[in-house]
């Protein structure tokens, strides 16, 4: 692989794989998230979650006045609700798509089997064909999304999210890995910042598909369109994968695919979890993983209960229209920013200068995360463009400084390790919103604590990763030289 520094200088093929990973990485999250959007059309018709006084949205708001449907605590008074008018109807009262069942939905149904599947998948991804398997992860989470568009139970939707999660595992540690071989350390950084723009394409992807499919209400079927218009063109970028992904020559490991698979399948399973534990027992791996997950879980309580916020506090108003466009600008710029400028700094710095741009852009974003809580629209959205910006600039910098904490021929099942953990923490903390709302305080309090407060919690953890970083990574690569001398060795003695 090309080890210039510069992009221009890779060469069209690592370039044109890396595009093949950002539409894979789009597809994983446009087909997670379709749920956090269409929640309350599925709870409408398929009946999970809480049900509550719902405000009509065909009723023109000089009618609706000042009442709050919300504030009506039963179904009798909210249907009796009626405008300035005195005689239109203004409220109903139905499934809200909140609720227990749907946060469970959001996190441990999908997250547990998610976490687990991703190390079991991280290993597979150490000792195989990673691109292969990498088009038939996407080619089954595909096909889970288009049979989700038929579910008729709740049970339906938590077998189909359990298996969605098991096959979006294979996203991260798999492309990750092929993008530290397609690239040098010098553009890691910014090569894995480009792939995790899919995150916000793809999220931004599922407001355009949840909210205008839906209302378009093709030939009657609603939301169910949303899930098969998602699933179906990932099923075509999983044929191209096969087709025309080369899988590299792993950097720094073996010069030949037989000795690195022979050498690593002579390990047992328990040997093969060991390695990775002990390599996670580093004080500045177990750190980085504590402070990522406090700011992965800002992401999934934000992301999973945008929609509802809004429904909440501003049923009028479209969020298609925003946040169709914002997290795709917004998080694109900041994790391709993120990248670029660590990058930049660990040629000037080291290693330890990724950890103080992730301390600096949490502390920046967490004042604009707060002001979407307590502005109306259009300020709310205009304010997660900042959010975003700098919010996101952890995803890639995270993920390159665990690619160099780890031994090069453990870099998959590290990643997929890595994801367990701040999956685990981060993932299943959707449940607290259930937790502390509405019984304790009222949704937007919940989501100020578990939002923008986990972002000044998560800047606080990354500040001891940082002394703990420049030690560790020394200590990796002396071992990696180590292996280096000795594969010479073994080919001078053949």
């Amino acid at each position: 692989m090309a080890e210039s520094s510069r992009f221009r200088d890779v060469g069209f093929y690592p370039l044109y794989v890396l595009f093949l990973l950002l539409l894979t990485y789009l597809f994983n999250q446009l087909d997670r998230y379709a749920l956090a959007i269409c929640t309350r059309e599925m709870a409408q018709e398929i009946h999970y979650g809480d049900m509550g006084c719902l405000q009509l949205t065909n009723v023109s708001v000089s009618i609706i006045g000042n009442i709050d449907c919300s504030s009506k605590q039963n179904e009798e008074s909210c249907n009796a609700a009626v405008g300035t008018d005195n005689k239109t109807h203004i409220c109903y009262y139905d499934y809200t798509g909140l609720g227990f069942e749907y946060q469970l939905l959001a996190g441990p149904v999908f997250i547990v089997v998610y976490t687990i599947s991703g190390i079991i998948l991280g290993y597979a991804a150490d000792i195989s064909n990673r691109k292969n398997i990498l088009g038939i992860c996407l080619a089954i989470w595909s096909t889970v999304t288009v049979l989700t568009g038929f579910a008729q139970e709740y049970w339906h939707l938590v077998l189909l999210r359990f298996a969605l999660g098991i096959a979006e595992a294979g996203c991260t540690p798999f492309a990750s890995s092929l993008i530290a071989d397609y690239f040098s350390p010098e553009m890691r950084g910014t090569a894995l910042g480009i792939y995790n723009m899919g995150i916000y394409t793809g999220y931004s992807l599922s407001y355009a598909f949840g909210d205008f499919i839906t209302a378009a209400d093709i030939a009657g079927t609603g939301w169910r369109a949303t899930f098969w218009l998602a699933g179906m063109p990932g099923l075509v970028l999983a044929a191209i994968i096969f087709i025309t992904m080369k899988e590299p020559l792993r950097q720094g490991v073996f010069s030949d695919k037989s000795e690195r698979v022979n050498s690593y399948q002579q390990l047992s399973v328990g040997r093969k979890l060991l390695a990775v534990l002990v390599t996670f027992l580093s004080p500045s791996l177990l750190m980085l993983c504590l402070a990522g997950s406090i700011r992965n879980g800002a992401g999934y309580v934000w992301g999973f209960n945008t929609q509802n916020f809004f429904n909440e506090y501003y049923p009028t108003t479209s969020t298609g229209r925003w946040l169709s466009w914002i997290p795709l600008v917004g998080g694109s710029i900041g994790v391709i920013f993120g990248g670029f400028i660590s990058d930049r700094f660990v040629k000037k710095s080291g290693p330890v200068a990724r950890i103080w741009v992730l301390i600096a852009s949490l502390v920046v974003a967490a004042p604009f995360a707060a002001a979407t809580l307590f502005f109306a629209p259009p300020w709310a959205f205009l304010f997660q463009i900042p959010t975003y910006v700098f919010g996101e600039m952890w995803v890639g910098v995270t993920l390159a400084v665990v690619i160099e904490l780890v031994p090069a021929h453990l870099r998959a099942s590290s990643v997929g390790f890595y994801f367990f953990i701040i999956s685990n923490i981060g993932g299943n903390m959707p449940l607290l919103v259930s937790a502390l709302s509405p019984s304790l305080m009222e949704l937007k309090w919940a989501l100020f604590i578990l939002y923008p407060g986990c972002y000044i919690l998560g800047a606080i953890l990354f500040f001891p990763t940082m002394l703990l970083v420049k030690r560790d990574i020394r200590r990796v690569q002396q071992a990696e030289e180590q292996r280096s001398l000795l594969n010479e060795d073994e080919d001078k003695n053949r």
